[in-house]
């Protein structure tokens, strides 16, 4: 449906007209896509599901992290290594008020086991973070 612009009417229109050709190939597209296999191929696996109940042990207004002399770790007075902390503290994000967390190394605890715990609470983004018992240390210096 080309219209003319221009030029004498009796003479023929000297340029194609496209549309049919356009029409023609929308139609052709719109039947390769139906005929187009789903894509149904799957693999069933049967995957775990995460415990998302909080350890028993961890208390939902505050918790106290503790060094000892012998560089112990120790979660509201259970042992517990660097990687059970970062796990305790992941599933302190759970509830819906963060609880506070109490830390309390001793003064002959190693340096370096006070600093990997404040790494891993730094890690997990904790908020409520207390130092305990620094008030013995007030007079020493």
């Amino acid at each position: 449906m080309a219209i003319s612009m221009g030029g004498d009417p009796d003479q023929p229109m000297m340029e194609m007209n496209t549309t049919p050709l356009i029409d023609v190939m929308l139609c052709l597209l719109i039947m390769f896509i139906i005929t187009i296999p789903p894509q149904t191929h799957a693999v069933k696996i049967d995957l775990p599901t995460p415990d998302n109940s909080p350890a028993p042990d961890i208390d939902p207004i505050k918790n106290k992290l503790t060094i000892d002399e012998s560089n112990q770790l120790a979660w509201n007075g259970t042992p517990i290594n660097l990687q059970q902390l970062g796990e305790y503290l992941a599933q302190t994000k759970q509830f819906p008020v963060e609880p506070e967390l109490q830390f309390q190394p001793h003064p002959e605890s190693d340096y370096l086991i006070v600093d990997r715990a404040l790494k891993v609470i730094k890690e997990q983004n904790v908020t409520k973070l207390g130092f305990v018992g620094n008030e013995q240390y007030g007079r020493v210096f």
